[in-house]
C-alpha cells in the first residue's frame, strides 16, 4: 500500500480521496512540521501533498528514498527545486487555476483598503464614534492611472474587475506578455505615471527585488503600491524607506518576504517599520482563502497525486519554467 504524507490538515472529503489510494499521515495544523518532523515522515512516503509552508531541495529528497510524486495545493513554484526533483524522478504538480480569481479581488480590495484608509476608519469608530469629520480623505481607483505588473493569470484578472472602476487608465507591465484592454508600459513609466501600482509577479531570478531602492525612486510621489504575488518581488526595507519619505503613500501586500523558503538569506521577519507604519495593510497570504476555493485546490492536488500513483498522466503536472514575469 502506498504511503502519502499530507503537510497541512485538508478536508475530509479530500482526505477519503487520498485515503482511497494509499495509508495517509495527515499534519493536523495548523502549524506546520518543523524540517527534521517532515523529513522523518517522508522517509518512507511514496507521495506527498505540500503546502505554501514546504520547499523541497535535493537534501530533502535524499531523505526521502521512495518519493514518486509530490502534489503542491498551491500555484506557486519557487519555493520547489524542479530540477532537483526531475533527477530524483519525483514527478511535481501544482494547481494552476484555481487561486486566479480570489487572488485578484484580494488585490483590488487591499488597494481600495489602502487608498480609502479603510483600517484607520475602524480604528477609529470603534474607539468611539460621534458623527463624521473632514478627516481621512483619501483617493479612489475612478479617474486614477493604475499599472498591473505581470499580465499572467492573476494579473488579467486583476485588468479584468479593474474594468468597472472607472480608471483613467490602466497600464500593463509585462516583457512577455499583453493584455489589450491595457497600455502596454514599461515598469519605469509605469512607477512614475500610476496613482497604483498592483503587482501579480511570480518569484523568479529576474524578479526578486524587481521592486528596490532604485525602482522606488521613480515613483509618483504618494503612490500606492499593492503585492499579491510573491514576498520577494518587493524589497521590504526599499519599501518601509520610501514611505518614510513620503515617495510612497501607502503599502498593502498579502505576501512577504518571510515566506520565501528557498532563499537562504530571506529575512525571518517583517521589517517593524513595515508593521508599525500607519499606511500599510496587511493580510496573512489570504489570496486563495475563500473555503469553497481551498477545498478545490485540495481536491485538485488529491487527483494529481491519485493518478500519479496509478500510474496515470498527471494533469497538473510541471513544467518548465520561464524566467519573465
Amino acid at each position: 500500500m502506498s504511503r502519502i504524507v499530507v503537510s497541512q490538515p485538508i478536508h475530509a472529503e479530500v482526505l477519503a480521496r487520498l485515503q482511497s489510494a494509499g495509508e495517509v499521515v495527515m499534519n493536523p495544523g495548523p502549524e506546520p512540521w518543523d524540517a527534521e518532523r517532515l523529513a522523518s515522515h517522508l522517509g518512507a512516503a511514496d507521495a506527498w501533498m505540500a503546502f505554501m509552508t514546504d520547499r523541497i531541495d535535493a537534501t530533502m529528497l535524499a531523505r526521502a528514498p521512495r518519493l514518486r510524486a509530490v502534489a503542491c495545493a498551491l500555484k506557486g513554484y519557487d519555493n520547489f527545486d524542479l530540477a532537483a526533483c526531475a533527477r530524483a524522478g519525483v514527478q511535481v504538480s501544482f494547481v494552476p487555476d484555481l487561486l486566479t480569481e480570489p487572488t485578484a479581488e484580494l488585490a483590488v480590495g487591499l488597494a481600495i483598503a489602502a487608498a480609502r484608509h479603510l483600517l484607520d476608519g475602524d480604528r477609529r469608530v470603534r474607539a468611539g464614534y460621534a458623527g463624521w469629520r473632514p478627516a481621512l480623505y483619501g483617493t479612489g481607483l475612478h479617474g486614477s492611472t493604475v499599472a498591473v505588473v505581470g499580465l499572467g493569470a492573476v494579473g488579467r484578472a486583476i485588468v479584468d474587475r479593474l474594468q468597472g472602476f472607472g480608471c483613467a487608465e490602466i497600464l500593463g507591465v509585462d516583457p512577455a506578455q499583453r493584455d489589450a484592454r491595457t497600455r502596454a508600459a514599461g515598469l519605469r513609466e509605469a512607477m512614475q505615471q500610476a496613482h497604483y501600482v498592483l503587482l501579480a509577479v511570480p518569484l523568479t531570478p529576474s524578479s526578486r527585488h524587481l521592486i528596490d531602492a532604485r525602482t522606488l525612486a521613480d515613483a509618483r510621489p504618494g503612490q500606492l503600491l499593492v503585492n499579491v504575488g510573491r514576498g520577494s518581488v518587493v524589497d521590504e526595507q526599499a519599501v518601509c524607506a520610501a514611505l518614510e519619505s513620503g515617495r510612497l503613500g501607502a503599502y498593502a501586500a498579502d505576501v512577504f518576504e518571510l515566506e520565501d523558503w528557498r532563499l537562504p538569506d530571506r529575512p525571518g521577519g517583517i521589517p517593524q517599520g513595515l508593521l508599525q507604519h500607519p499606511r500599510t495593510v496587511f493580510t496573512p497570504h489570504l489570496g486563495s482563502a475563500v473555503r469553497d476555493v481551498r477545498r478545490a485546490i485540495e481536491m485538485r492536488a488529491a487527483e494529481n497525486l491519485v493518478a500519479a500513483l496509478a500510474g496515470e498522466a498527471v494533469a497538473d503536472l510541471a513544467s518548465s519554467v520561464s524566467a519573465s514575469y
